[in-house]
This record gives C-alpha cells, structure tokens and sequence, in this order.
C-alpha cells in the first residue's frame, strides 16, 4: 500500500501495511502490522460473492418483497416483485463494489479505512457496532444452518448441529483465504446447480397468483432488497484488501452477488407462492421437489459461508482496536462465543436490534464514498495508529441517520415510538414512496459535499 498524506501535514505518514506481490497460495497475515498478500484474483471475488449472495434467510424473507405491506395485506404481482429484486439488489451491490474498491487500493480493512473518515478514536465507535452486529449475525446464522439441517436429519438434535456448525464456522475462518479459494473451486458450482435444479423444479407446477396483486409497495419492496445488499458493505474491504486488483475486487459484488442475490429471492418468491405464502413452509417445498432433500442438503451445507464471514470480519473489526493481536486466537474465541449464544438465546428476538445498527450504516457509506472519491480522500486519508481526529465527518453521517429513523425507525418498539413520536413533534409524515436506505445515503453524501465545498470556498478566501 502507498503512503498516505494526512490532511493539513507535509510529511507522509507511514502506511498501515506493506502490500506484498501476487501470490496464489498465500494466507492472511496474523497481525494488522504484517503485510497484505495480494491472493485473490476476479474467479475468487466472484466465487465468494456468487455464495454470499445466496442464505436461507433470503428464501424466506423473500416475503417481505411479495407482501411489503405486509403478509395480511395485497401483495405485489410477480413481476414488480422480481422488478423490485432487480433494481434494489443492483444498486446495493453498487455500494458494496464502491467500498470493495476502496480496500483493495488501501490494502485496509473495512474498520480500518474508518481511521481515515473519522480518526483512530473515532473509528472505534462504528467499529464496536460493527463487532456486535458481526456477533449477531453469525449466532442468526448458527441457528437458521443448525434448524434446516434439522429438517434434514430430525432424528439428530439440534444442539448437536450447532455444536458441530460452530466449529466448523471456527476453522474456515483460521484460514480465511483458503476458504475463499475452496469456495470458488467446489461451492459455487455446487450452490449454482442446486439452485437451477430447484427452479426448474418449481416452474413446473402452475404459479398461483392473488387476484388483488398490484404494485402497491413496490418502493418498500426494492428498499428491502436494497437493504440486504447493503448490509455488506462494512465488511467488503475485509476480503477485497486480498484482491489483486481493484477491477477484480468489484466484479465480485457486481456480478457475482448480484446474480445469486437475485436467483435466490427470486427462488423464494417461487416457493411462497406454492405454499400461500407461509414463510415457515418455505424449505417444505424445496424438500417436496424430487432430489429436493439432496439440493437443499447443498444449500444448508454452503450456508457456512455465512457464519464464516461473521466470525472472520468479527476479527477484523477487533483488530481495529488491538492491530496486534494474533488474529486466528480472536476468531476461535468469537467462534465460541456464537456457538454458546446460539445454544442459550434466543436470537430471533434480537433480529430487529441487529437490523436497527445495519442502519448505521448505510448513511456512513454515502460520507465514505463522497469523501474518498470525490473530494480526495484517496490521496490524504491517514490509516495509521495516528490518525488525527476529524469530528466534522460525524455532522453528515448523523444526519444521514436521522433521516434514516423519521422515515423507517426499524421494528423495536420503544426505538420506532420514539422515533415516530419525534416525526409527528417536527410534522414529518414517511410516504409510502420512501426509501430509507436511499434518502439516508443522499441526505449524508449531499450534507458531506457541503462541508467539503464550504471548507473550498473559506480556504480560497484566505
């Protein structure tokens, strides 16, 4: 990685890594203060987007997208549903591809980059959140893998699968880049075939459709697909900072995840309609299929990737804070964690929290972008251990928030009341046109634009 200027100084300030040449076979290093192996070519960005693309929560929560008013209400028509699915998983996979370029140029974690947004200290803040939300996810993920693989083999019980995820999840990620290149050679292949023959399957029994579809909602449902896309973007500089070239690291979000965000959430809606769209009965109708049980054994199966990347990006966010820190005993130790949460809570009640601190992010995104490739961060960002505070770049990304809150506060209760009760005290009223996710990033993205321009002209003054 090149050294960097920090912003109002004259002498470089040493970079966080050394970047190293190509090499194929390489591993992560164990520290933040060794250097960046460039591993990944465009077939690994691909394979490992291709498969994040692709959850069991996707199939299911493709409910969201056919019934945005929700399950009591008209649905959407399959057409603006699979519309809605487009517009939204391309433009999230846009950010992610955004945030993947930054780190493959900065050989920086996604955490990290935050050094250069906001300062060291300050980074710390998103960076815990970060960590939680990572924690989070990767109990949900346990959970979801150790339930299918129940229906699977219901004799086992449950604990046992999430014993054996658990440690499973644990190892791919001692070895992160190994686990990349095996999913690239074996999982997508797999991942892609099964997902086909289960379409194909699905197609050929009639599509029933409600005779009240419309397009009502269809705003709501593309913010819902938009949303899952960019809940990546916090950890995509996590896996592009391996990526030998910038080219390759957005081809992954942009091809790879693109493509299986869309035929999973499209394979889903197929399955809602077959069983009235009971999300519960979702996996039924892949098991119901012939070879159904072998193909969603695949799907539960490279659900592991998943949880592998919680646990891995869970140690990069940590080492933000403790850069020195041997890498591979933070992750066996965040893979016990989630194992131990997924077997003593439960972690479906905390869904709506996990959800509520994604929202931090999609307005800190829009400060990142505009600041580092409009307005020069790219070439004065400082990623160091001494990276000065800039408090300013906190203005932007709070209000980005706000505006997220007053138009979707989220499904906790005592939040989403507070928040509604602050939108009625300033006579806001959330339209059903609105997407939160949208309005939040261009609320943010135009609010830095300002501070940058305002800063410009007072300077030109002097």
């Amino acid at each position: 990685m090149t050294s960097v200027m920090p912003p109002d100084q004259t002498t470089p300030v040493p970079p966080l890594t050394a970047t190293t040449a190509p090499d194929r076979h390489a591993e992560v290093p164990r520290t933040l203060d060794e250097p960046t192996p460039r591993a990944l070519g465009t077939l690994d960005q691909l394979g490992l987007w291709g498969n994040l693309g692709v959850s069991l929560l996707g199939f299911s929560g493709a409910l969201v997208v056919l019934h945005p008013y929700g399950p009591d209400a008209p649905p959407l028509t399959l057409l603006a549903a699979l519309l809605a699915i487009l517009v939204g998983t391309v433009v999230g996979a846009g950010a992610v591809a955004a945030a993947a370029v930054a780190g493959a140029r900065t050989g920086a974690p996604g955490m990290v980059l935050l050094r250069g947004l906001f300062g060291i200290r300050l980074s710390y803040l998103p960076t815990v959140l970060n960590l939680v939300q990572m924690l989070g996810w990767g109990v949900f993920e346990v959970v979801t893998i150790s339930t299918a693989a129940a229906q699977l083999l219901p004799a086992v019980p449950r604990w046992v699968f999430v014993v054996v995820i658990g440690a499973a999840t644990t190892l791919l990620a001692l070895k992160p880049l190994g686990t990349v290149r095996l999913l690239r050679r074996y999982v997508t292949v797999a991942m892609l075939a099964a997902m086909a023959y289960l379409l194909v399957q699905l197609l050929r029994s009639p599509l029933p459709q409600a005779p009240d579809a419309g397009w009502a909602g269809f705003p709501i449902a593309v913010d819902t697909a938009l949303a899952v896309a960019i809940s990546w973007v916090p950890i995509a500089a996590d896996y592009s900072r391996y990526s030998r070239t910038s080219r390759a690291a957005a081809t992954g979000p942009l091809l790879g995840f693109s493509v299986t965000q869309i035929g999973c959430y499209a394979l889903g809606l197929l399955a809602l309609l077959q069983v009235a769209g009971d999300p519960d009965r979702v996996f039924s109708s892949f098991l119901a299929v012939p070879l159904g049980v072998v193909a969603f054994a695949v799907l539960v199966l490279r659900e592991l990737d998943q949880s592998f990347v919680n646990v891995y990006s869970s140690t990069m966010a940590l080492q933000n804070l403790r850069p020195r820190w041997d890498r591979r005993v933070i992750s066996v130790v965040a893979g016990a964690v989630i194992t131990l949460l997924a077997l003593a809570v439960d972690i479906y009640g905390f869904a709506s929290f996990l959800s509520l601190i994604g929202s931090v992010f999609v307005p800190m995104f829009a400060v990142l972008v505009v600041d580092y490739f409009v307005f020069g961060g790219s070439r004065t960002w400082d990623l160091s251990e001494q990276a000065p505070p800039r408090p300013l770049m906190l203005l932007p990304w709070a209000i980005g928030f706000v505006v997220y809150q007053l138009v979707y506060p989220g499904q906790v209760t005592w939040w989403a009341g507070l928040w509604e009760g602050v939108a009625s005290a300033v006579g806001f009223a959330p339209q059903v046109w609105m997407s939160a996710s949208l309005l939040s990033f261009v609320a943010a993205a135009l609010v830095t634009a300002a501070i940058h321009l305002v800063r410009r002209t007072a300077g030109a003054h002097r």
